[in-house]
């Protein structure tokens, strides 16, 4: 009896040491990561996430957006394990052991555009008379050589990152006044606003006119007269575009590391063209 129950014992206690190790080894290679931040990101890590996930079984992958202030917060708290984002952390934090903390992957660049109602019948802004819009001083479209119609400003969230770019590229550090016009938290419902909105302008990522369907209802709009495409940015001779980071808390392991690698493949380059971002290495 005491040999069956030693043998009961030693099985017992055989089964809970693998368990222990299989657990161990699954929290070390991150079979499920976690994800969150840029809404302009989201698309390409989700669509290389898919493919991902299909290549390893097993392997899960969330991605959320939310913005690339909370992919920021959210990776640097451990929510997340990366957090995407469209400007530098250093912008954002101004914790200088919290930044040592994380790692910074640029993965592409994004262009934007200022997208105005397709009954605005302007083809380009100045930087100058971007900034007098946004901030309050320039009211009506005639004063920018337009038809006599009020502006209408839509705003993007503070943890915005392509808020973030705007204000660092175009607007040149000013804050818009959010006092005037509305605020849109996502990049789909300030796409939706425009279209339905008389007289109204804000930015988007070039991105999402990567089909013409997208373009109905919408004026894109020059800047010093100079179009928002890949040559030009990539030429440097067109100013609204970010770097695309991926954020990591210390250097990444296991599986993050092997995803993250990833997103730097000929098969992920493929994915950011398609979507209309410009792969990382293209940059001058």
């Amino acid at each position: 009896m005491k040999k069956k129950s030693l043998k009961y014992v030693m099985i017992f206690s055989m089964i809970s040491a693998i368990a222990v190790i299989f657990t161990g080894c699954s929290k070390a290679n991150h079979k499920f990561i976690t994800i969150s931040g840029s809404s302009v990101l989201q698309p390409i890590v989700k669509s290389a996430a898919d493919i991902f996930m299909e290549k390893n079984l097993g392997v899960q992958i969330s991605v959320q957006g939310g913005g690339s202030g909370t992919g920021l917060s959210q990776v640097v708290s451990g929510a997340v394990e990366i957090g995407n984002s469209d400007l530098v952390a250093l912008d954002k934090i101004n914790d200088e052991n919290i930044l040592n903390q994380l790692v910074d992957h640029k993965i592409a660049v994004s262009g934007f555009v200022m997208v105005a109602n397709d009954e605005v019948k302007i083809k380009s802004l100045t930087k100058k008379q971007i900034q007098d819009i946004f901030t309050g001083k320039i009211i009506n479209w005639k004063e920018v050589g337009g038809e006599d119609v009020n502006i209408e400003v839509i705003n993007r969230g503070k943890s915005s990152g392509s808020r973030a770019t705007f204000i660092k590229t175009i607007m040149d550090g000013k804050l818009e006044n959010l006092q005037i016009g509305t605020v849109q938290d996502s990049s789909g419902a300030v796409q939706k606003s425009i279209k339905e909105t008389k007289g109204s302008i804000s930015y988007l990522a070039t991105s999402y006119f990567k089909i013409e369907e997208a373009k109905e209802g919408l004026n894109i709009l020059k800047i010093n007269n100079v179009e928002g495409n890949t040559k030009n940015i990539i030429d440097r001779k067109y100013p609204f575009w970010s770097y695309e980071h991926m954020y990591t808390k210390g250097k990444p392991s296991g599986t993050i590391k092997k995803f993250i690698d990833y997103m730097y493949s000929p098969e992920v380059k493929k994915i950011i063209e398609d979507n209309g971002y410009i792969p990382i290495n293209k940059m001058k």
